[in-house]
């Protein structure tokens, strides 16, 4: 699963969200998106796929971390369209300025 097809989904994009905040066992996701844990597992499982999850094995538990690294590619993906929009704000900018 490509990291464009992992992020394109809500639930996935909270999971991530959630993760910021450091590592979580898979319970504690379920609680906190009050969803089923089969639904949850699913998701993790593409996140890990995708390589935006880690997984580490403590006991009986699962615990997920988030892995930042594969939104390199993402970030570089959307560099063109930010500098895309960045000029055109500033020329709204300019244009506003001018019309004072």
């Amino acid at each position: 699963m490509s990291i464009f097809t992992a992020i394109s989904d809500p639930v996935r994009r909270d999971i991530l969200a959630l993760l910021r905040d450091g590592e979580q066992p898979a319970g504690a996701l379920v609680d906190t998106l009050a969803l089923p844990q089969p639904n949850v597992s699913k998701h993790l499982k593409a996140l890990h796929t995708a390589g935006l999850v880690r997984i580490r094995i403590d006991g009986p538990r699962r615990l997920y971390s988030l892995d930042t690294a594969p939104l390199a590619e993402l970030d570089e993906w959307l560099a063109p369209y930010r500098a895309f929009w960045a000029g055109k704000l500033d020329a709204l900018g300019d244009h506003l300025s001018r019309s004072d």
